[in-house]
């Protein structure tokens, strides 16, 4: 019994001994809390930004935030003028004084941005802001401002809700001829009028185009600097259930509306795809990615950012 114990505690010495001298260091490092260790950028640290919407972001548990601990690059808020105020919400019933497009997105976005851009002799000379994506700094999340009151008498609401980004430099912006990125872009949808979009000069807030009419002929041309983002129902322009093969006329219908926009420098949404059977969801994912869709439409953030 005691040589027994001899061995063991021989075995334990030794294991102890061989542990990598790196791993008893990190182990030093984070039990000091170094500052070494600090990342002043690390809100959205090793997050990857990808291509997903986040369809009715408000609905998520924390909206705008879970968006983006998945890398979600846009995000939708649907927003209803109410006395004088910009509620979000899907429907009258489900909005309160507390949950306004300032509360839940453009307040939160402020500090986010400013987080990302720290007021520090190394940042002196740095005249483009960072975005919300540490490891794309480069990258604007896109934010679709979904107007559900009536659009002309909203506008100027939510044209005046964007001021703390618009003088903080932190909106995308087309004037004098030049489209200038920056960590947000605005876009507005749903009743969102066409005509005072357009005649906005300077343009911060731009148009989610109808991707199933960008080659017929109007008055309007669609091009990036009015509407970054082209978008459609899915069950209307494809109608593929996501179960079985789809139809030759189905995948034409797809490619055509995505080259639509692919050959104006437009980026292409399909809304309103199908969540279940999540086979078929799945199905209908990658039938889109496969032809060339840019944002994949998605209410499972988690799926999809792993998809």
């Amino acid at each position: 019994m005691f040589f027994a114990q001899v061995v063991l505690s021989l075995f334990l010495v030794g294991f102890v001994w061989c542990s990598p001298g790196v791993n008893i260091q990190i182990a030093q490092l984070e039990k000091e809390n170094s500052p070494l260790l600090q990342y002043p950028t690390s809100f959205t640290q090793n997050i990857v930004p990808k291509a997903i919407h986040s369809h009715n972001d408000y609905w998520r548990d924390v909206p705008l935030l879970t968006a983006l601990s998945f890398g979600v690059a846009s995000v939708e808020a649907d927003v209803w003028l109410v006395n004088g105020t910009l509620m979000i919400g899907h429907e009258r019933a489900a909005l309160t004084k507390d949950r306004t497009f300032d509360s839940l997105y453009i307040q939160p976005l402020v500090t986010i941005i400013n987080q990302a851009n720290p007021k520090e002799p190394f940042t002196a000379d740095q005249t483009v802001p960072n975005g919300v994506f540490d490891t794309a700094s480069g990258v604007p999340l896109q934010l679709l401002v979904d107007i559900k009151t009536d659009g002309v008498q909203t506008l100027p609401f939510v044209l005046s809700a964007l001021e703390p980004l618009r003088s903080a430099g932190f909106l995308t912006t087309f004037a004098n001829s030049t489209l200038t990125l920056r960590p947000v872009t605005v876009v507005g949808t749903g009743n969102s009028p066409l005509e005072p979009i357009k005649a906005l000069e300077p343009r911060d807030l731009f148009f989610d185009a109808p991707l199933t009419e960008l080659s017929v002929q109007t008055n309007t041309t669609w091009t990036p600097e009015l509407s970054p983002i082209a978008s459609t129902d899915y069950a209307t322009a494809v109608g593929w259930s996501g179960i079985g093969n789809i139809s030759a006329a189905q995948k034409a219908n797809i490619t055509k509306f995505v080259h639509d926009a692919q050959s104006r420098g437009i980026a292409s949404r399909f809304w309103d795809t199908p969540g279940w059977p999540i086979f078929a969801r799945n199905a209908i994912w990658q039938e889109l990615l496969d032809d060339g869709a840019f944002w994949l439409n998605a209410d499972d953030l988690e799926a999809a950012s792993s998809f």
